[in-house]
């Protein structure tokens, strides 16, 4: 890769940009909160733990089944707050215009924001709007931030993350990247799949008032499953045993991912988490997951191993053993 550039790789969630975190931003941003790099910086305002989270959206198109760049982003704040053990109370939204974006399309971005604001009971309180000259935007983007108060009792550490604990998630992977790769129209395939874009908070409250010890959430946006479970097993003493028949894939997913050559484990959802609970809770939980209306088709696909420390290893159809590296790139931008 490219040293002395920025590359479309850089955007991936995989290795490259993994590196140009470590490399160049946290060379000139230092602070405690942001070092550990999850998914919201947790801190303490009177006695009162907050998470906090930004993102940005550039996505192509702006529409697409199950969503737009409103939904996902509004989406998207709202579950990195999830994830983090927080239930979200505001949302700040800034807009970048392109010269010549139809009032309409902007009406309908907004409307779509306002009825998952409604749906979810979390207001948009503050934004910004800029505009730039045509060609410079691809439509619009935004930019979301969120506050949430972290729930009483909630730690999820990874260093809590011990062997024999078992790996879950609560639905099909892969989803969303494959609904936007279908909307884009490049490769005349048609599928009956919509994204699973939705916001995971009433879910992951439900999870951790089940089990408030759980060891640690994260949701498996860009570079999917491959790169969360890297991420969370990176410098730890212990690796993840995953079991391919266990993972939960659609069959359009798994079809066209077939006929492009792509694997499952790389792409995105925008509506699922993964979760590394105790073993003894592991069945208990997933249980009570699946009765919710966002929990259908979670599996429990794997454990926590003594060995491969800071590995992740999938367990093959086959029964053979691959290691699941860190994706390093991406050919297809612009998913979120």
């Amino acid at each position: 890769m490219r040293k002395d550039i920025i590359t479309l790789a850089h955007g991936s969630g995989g290795k490259v940009m993994q590196e140009l975190i470590q490399d160049i931003f946290l060379k000139y941003f230092t602070h405690p909160a942001l070092s550990v790099l999850t998914d919201a910086a947790i801190f303490k305002v009177e006695g009162k733990n907050l998470c906090f989270s930004t993102d940005a959206f550039v996505v192509k198109p702006l529409f697409f089944p199950g969503g737009d760049i409103g939904k996902l982003a509004f989406c998207g704040t709202v579950n990195d707050l999830a994830v983090s053990g927080a239930r979200p109370l505001f949302i700040s939204c800034a807009f970048i215009l392109e010269e010549g974006l139809e009032l309409s399309v902007l009406e309908k971005i907004l409307a779509s924001m306002k009825s998952v604001s409604s749906q979810t009971g979390i207001p948009v309180i503050t934004g910004d709007t800029k505009v730039v000259e045509k060609g410079k935007a691809d439509g619009l983007f935004i930019t979301t931030s969120g506050v949430g108060l972290r729930l009483p009792g909630v730690k999820l550490e990874r260093k809590d993350i011990q062997p024999g604990d078992k790996v879950l998630v609560t639905g099909p992977i892969g989803d969303h990247e494959i609904a936007i790769l279908l909307a884009r129209g490049d490769f005349q395939l048609e599928a009956s799949l919509t994204s699973d874009c939705a916001p995971l908070h009433t879910l992951t409250e439900e999870m951790l008032r089940m089990e408030p010890s759980l060891r640690f959430l994260r949701d498996p946006t860009r570079g999917g499953l491959a790169a969360v479970l890297n991420e969370i097993v990176s410098g730890l003493n212990c690796g993840f045993l995953v079991e391919e028949r266990l993972i939960p894939v659609r069959k359009e997913v798994a079809a066209c991912c077939g006929i492009l050559g792509l694997d499952p484990l790389v792409l995105a959802s925008e509506g699922r988490v993964v979760a590394i609970v105790r073993k003894e809770k592991a069945q208990g939980l997933l249980s009570k997951i699946l009765k919710h209306p966002l929990g259908k088709g979670a599996k429990i696909i794997g454990e926590v191993i003594p060995d491969y420390p800071g590995r992740v290893v999938l367990k093959t159809i086959t029964g053979s053993l691959r290691l699941v590296e860190m994706p390093v790139g991406i050919s297809r931008p612009r998913i979120c």
